[in-house]
């Protein structure tokens, strides 16, 4: 979760220098790829954390 959040954090600050300071698109374009990325390994931790739970 940390990771997670600490990714988002990242994509949110690197997209607005991106989009704020003049010549740097390419960090708003890495902030974009980035922000996916996050989203794909939440989405994949969530599938991966919602099956069958050990019984004891």
């Amino acid at each position: 979760m940390v990771l997670f959040l600490f990714l988002l954090l990242l994509a949110m600050v690197l997209g607005i220098i991106g989009a704020v300071a003049h010549g740097l698109l390419y960090l708003l374009i890495i902030a974009i790829a980035l922000f996916v990325a996050d989203l794909t390994y939440a989405g994949l931790r969530l599938r991966r954390g919602s099956g069958r739970h050990a019984v004891r």
